[in-house]
This record gives structure tokens, sequence and C-alpha cells, in this order.
């Protein structure tokens, strides 16, 4: 069996960085890759020697199989762990591997085919006795077909594209009448995200839970499962939140369902790594989802319940090495969860944002020990709109499910990331729901919440103490003294998103006091270090995390990362929208043109849709008219605020 020396890590942000310390840590060599969209990127910094693969786009660098290649050959790398995402899934990467004389470490290209199709691995488990949903599995795609198949299975139903991922090609169908729609638009993402629109039809359960397992197996024929992560918390099959062990499962069911896992990875001879993926009704009867033949995003509460470091599992395994432990070996403490930051907007659709990171504070989460950060950004990173949108995973163990949530919630407002808006305040409230609280999500809760415009989708307020202390901290930075009189005053306009308030700042000798609206905060015994404020505001002493940048303040105050700024003295003229210009509203790749030069146009009609960070967003015609000219075509990578199609506006009636 292979010993290795030297490991590749075919992947970028915060899992390369992940799986870079676990291998040199058991004393392996390490090569980072990187784009040229990455350079200054904190995993390409970490390994031993890093190798540029290309440009911004991952076609052209983390999803060429030819390059990775390469990079092993020009390093020596003998090994290469793909991570998850990009080509950690593609067989034709462990046949490259094996034809260059590169181990892989994870499971075989055999196994990854037979999973990676669903309908087939659907398949496989019904013959090895895993319990099943209700599905058709055929490959005819007749829309009579497939209409007949809805009927036999019953609604509602859930539409999947067999070789999908991501969320991608799914839909949800709850009547005959919504079926032709709803296929036709599952196989239109299908190609276009997979190259392939083949369906599948499963029963949908109603007010399922989303729980799955960890395996892992050696080449000589053990299999383990290290228990079990409930990840129904997701939002457009994405999921948000995840914990371990799930919660509110019996010991019977758990033990089942872990059998079953194993069965399912013995049953194809798996190796390695791997996340068997099951629903749960509400009366806790668990059907097999898929299997996902590599590592989990969140794999690291596993390892947080186990103890274990499941990358040095994986590349034991990989050396051909025995499995370390029995079932009976694996002991499971306490509770773990974790929370993904993303650089997205909660308020504004979710919309992908991209730009640079200003500051990423994680001191102070991190002086607890049961706290972990899994960070892909620093201060200075830029986030573009080529890759994933997850900044950062930060998690949290405790003795119990309620501690654990407890310390999640704090380790959030103790790791304030600045320059970009991320969804930090939605996962905050979002931990602080009855739902969350006394585990009553289901898989679609969230997507409901979006419909009904829960109250967790509405931007809080900018807090009374966030413009107090940043006005505070703009006299005091000034460094205009005292008058003769003992004391300095001034008016200070702040504004903060699109509020603007004026706000009588007065030093005394005593401190600063700031007031508005006729109420008067008392600012003593202000002093700071760092980034890092201490002040008594009325008589209690608080914390803060704060920057000041001539005339703005960072501050991080109630989970939310505000900046307040003294405005110009001339505001710009903003250019009023021009109903005859389609712009797009963020950086990304075109998916989809969905109009011609000369067609009719009618107001809030799609005429493109843009992707960016897997995420599509629709670019809607602002007014009726037809289309003058189009200035991109689909695949074309595309900036914010750049003119995609102009509009020949129709004359409205005398």
């Amino acid at each position: 069996m292979p010993r290795l020396h030297k490991i590749l890590i075919a992947n970028r942000a915060e899992i390369a960085s992940r799986v870079i310390r676990s291998a040199q840590a058991l004393g392996y060599r390490t090569v980072a890759v990187y784009s040229e969209a990455d350079g200054g990127a904190p995993h390409a910094e970490l390994a031993d020697e890093a190798v540029c693969i290309g440009p911004g786009p991952a076609a052209e660098s983390y999803l060429s199989i030819a390059r990775m290649i390469e990079a092993c050959r020009r390093t020596g790398a003998d090994a290469l762990h793909p991570g998850y995402g990009f080509l950690s899934e593609n067989p034709a990467l462990v046949e490259a591997c094996s034809a260059a004389g590169v181990t892989f470490i994870g499971p075989s290209a055999n196994a990854m085919r037979l999973m990676g199709d669903k309908a087939l691995a659907k398949q496989r488990m019904i013959e090895a006795g895993v319990p099943t949903a209700a599905a058709y599995l055929g490959t005819e795609q007749s829309l009579a077909r497939l209409a007949d198949e809805a009927s036999r299975i019953g609604y509602p139903l859930l539409i999947k594209a067999t070789a999908g991922g991501g969320g991608r090609g799914i839909r949800v169908v709850r009547a005959a009448g919504e079926l032709q729609e709803a296929v036709l638009g599952a196989q239109q993402e299908a190609q276009s995200a997979f190259g392939d629109a083949k369906l599948l039809l499963e029963r949908f359960i109603e007010r399922g839970r989303h729980v799955e397992v960890q395996v892992f197996a050696d080449s000589h024929g053990h299999a383990v499962y290290l228990g079990d992560r409930d990840c129904t918390a997701q939002r457009r099959r994405q999921k948000v939140l995840e914990e371990a062990p799930a919660p509110g499962l019996s010991d019977a069911v758990r033990a089942h369902m872990g059998q079953s896992a194993v069965q399912a990875a013995l049953s194809i001879g798996y190796t390695g790594a791997g996340t068997v993926e099951f629903m749960l009704d509400s009366e806790h009867n668990y059907h097999f989802l898929e299997m996902n033949t590599r590592l989990q995003v969140e794999h690291p509460v596993t390892e947080l319940v186990t103890g274990l470091d499941l990358v040095a599992l994986q590349i034991r395994i990989a050396e051909g090495q025995a499995l370390p432990l029995t079932q009976a070996d694996v002991q499971l403490r306490g509770h773990a969860i974790e929370a993904r930051l993303y650089a997205e907007d909660p308020y504004n659709g979710f919309q992908p944002q991209s730009g640079s990171v200003t500051h990423f504070f994680s001191e102070l989460a991190l002086q607890q020990p049961s706290v972990r950060i899994d960070a892909g950004v620093r201060a200075g990173s830029v986030v573009t709109p080529y890759y994933d949108a997850m900044l950062a995973k930060v998690m949290a163990h405790g003795a119990t499910r309620a501690e654990a949530i407890r310390k999640l919630i704090r380790a959030l407002e103790d790791a304030p990331l600045f320059g970009l808006t991320t969804n930090a305040r939605f996962l905050l409230d979002l931990l602080r729901t009855a739902e969350f609280e006394q585990n009553t999500l289901h898989t679609s809760t969230l997507d409901q919440w979006v419909l009904d415009t829960a109250k967790l989708f509405e931007q809080p307020a900018v807090p009374e103490l966030a413009w107090t202390v940043a006005a505070a901290l703009l006299l005091e930075g000034r460094g205009d003294g005292f008058r003769s009189t003992g004391e300095a005053e001034l008016t200070l306009t702040l504004t903060c998103r699109s509020e603007r308030r004026s706000l009588r700042v007065t030093q005394r000798r005593a401190g600063i006091d700031v007031a508005h609206a006729g109420v008067v905060s008392q600012l003593r015994e202000l002093t700071r270090s760092d980034s890092v404020i201490h002040v008594t505001i009325d008589g209690l002493r608080r914390r803060f995390v704060a920057l000041i940048h001539a005339s703005r303040v960072l501050i991080a105050v109630d989970g939310q990362c505000l900046e307040l700024s003294e405005p110009a003295l001339l505001d710009p003229k903003t250019k009023p929208s021009d109903p005859s210009q389609v712009l797009a509203p963020l950086a990304g790749r075109v998916a989809r043109i969905l109009v011609q030069e000369g067609g009719a146009l009618e107001p809030d009609q799609t005429v493109c849709v843009v992707e960016a960070m897997k995420m599509e967003t629709r670019v809607v015609a602002a007014a009726s008219g037809k289309v003058r000219e189009l200035y991109v075509k689909a695949g074309d990578q595309v900036s914010a605020g750049q003119l995609l199609v102009s509009i020949e506006l129709k004359e409205p009636r005398s």
C-alpha cells in the first residue's frame, strides 16, 4: 500500500486550510492550488507550496482535472485530497490520479458513479434493503410517462435531477396541474448545471427532517458510523445550521439508521469518508435520500462530539491502513452546532455579495475553548462572484444542546466581519427562534417563512447604542481638546444605511455626553485597546468591537456589523434610474437569456438570469416596450451595474 509524503489539496478557502492543517500535523508536506482570483488567499500561504492553476472562473481552474494533475506533477505530490465541492465527486479525477500514479484520498471511481446518479443510487439502496421512499427511477422521461408515474406515487412529490447536487434541479409539486411547468423548469436547470436533464420522482415527505449519518469504511471490509447530524434548517435546500447528534431521536432509531448507513456503504464496496442522507417523517421513519461520496461541509460538528480528526482518518485509509476503531469505540460527548457565515444579504432575497473583507475579528470568540472557526477569509481578502459565498463556519460545543446554542450565539456576536454584508444577524435570530430551540423546524420551514414575510427576514433597526458610541468615538478621535470653559461641543450628523441622525455631542472633564431627541447618554471611562472598546454608558460598563477610519466608525452591536459615517457636505447627485436600460444587479455569470432582440417586453418580465456564488438572480424589465439590443450572451461574466439590455420604450397613450 502507498506511503504518502506530499498531499495536494484540490480546493480552496476554508476546507483547503482545514485539510492542510491536519495533513501538516501528521507530518505530510502540503501543496495548495489557487486561481488568479485567489492569489492572496490564506490557504495558499498556509501550505508548504502553492501552484496557480488558472484564471478566476472555476471552469478554468478549480474544475480543471488536467491542471490538478499537472500541479501534482510539478510539485511531486503523491496524493490528492479533493475537499468538497468542485471535483470532489468527479470519478474522472479519481481515474486521472490513478493514471498519474497519484493516490486519491477518497472512494473509488465506481462508488462515485453509483452514488452520483441519484436514480441508480436509490435502486442500489432498495436492493441493499435500505429504506427508501416511493419513487420513479426509469429512463423514460416523456412528460406523459412522468405524469403517469406521478399519479402512481401520489402528491405531493419531489422532482430531482439524477445528476444533481447543491439543491439544483429540484422542484416540489403538490398537484397534477403543477407538474408540467415543474418538470420543464427542473430539466432546464439540470441541463444547465450538470449537462444532464434526466429526472427522478419520489414521494415528498411533508414536515420532514433531514438527518445524515457519517460513515467510514476501510479497504479491509470494516465500516463504522460516527453518529448522525441534523441539517433540517435549510433555505432553498441549502443548509444553514447543522448539529450533532440529531436531537430528539430515540436510541433505537439512531442505531437502525446508523446500521442502514453502514449497510449502504458496504453494499457498494465503499472506502473512506461518506455521508448517507435520510429524510425522517413525522413518525421518525427514515428514507434514503442520497450518499455524498466525500467529506461534508458540516463534518466538524462530528469531530467536536467524537473527538476524532476525520481528515486524518481519510488519509490513514488512503494509505491502506485499517480503521483504528470499532463501532463500540465510537462515543458521542455533548452537542455541537455549526453556522455557515455567508456573504449574502438576508434582507434582500439573500442576494450574494462581493467585495473586500475590511476586518474579521475572531479573537474574542476563540477565547472560548469550546468554539471553533474554520475561515476561508481574513482582513484584506477579496470575495469574488466566481465561487460559493461561504466565508467561514462558526461552531460551538456544549454539554447539552441548550449550552451549545448559547455558546454559538455568543461566538457569532464575538466574531464580527466588516466590509461585506453577511448573514450573521440572521443566523443569530434563527438560533433564538422557538422553533429551533424546541426542535420543531422541518426542511420547508424557512422557505415558508420567506413566503409569509416572517419578521426573521426584516432587517433590524440600527441600535441606539451604535449611534451613541459612534458619535463619542468620532469626537474623541478628533483630538480637539478642551476649550477654556473645559468643554468641547458640536453637532454631528451621522448616516447608517438609509437613516440620518443629528446628535449633540459634548466633551466634559468627566467624559462625553451624547444627546438625541431630548435623551442624553453619559459615556465615561472610554478606553481602547486595538479594536476593542470599553466604555461605561449611563453607569453600565460595555464592551464593543469598533474601529475608526477618518469620518466613519465600524462597530458591532447586537450581532450587526454597522458602518456609521459623517456625510459629505454636498451629497453626490444620484443618476435617476433609466427604465430603457437593464443593468446587472450584481457581479456574476449570465446563466440564461430569456428574450431576443425585437421581442416584446412587459414590466417585471424576466430578461435574463445572473448566477453568482451558486445562486440565480432574475433580472427583470422595469417598463414595457421591445428589446432594442442585447449586450451580453449566456456564459458571459458581468460586473455589477453593467448594461445587459436596452429597451425601446412603448409610447404612453395620449
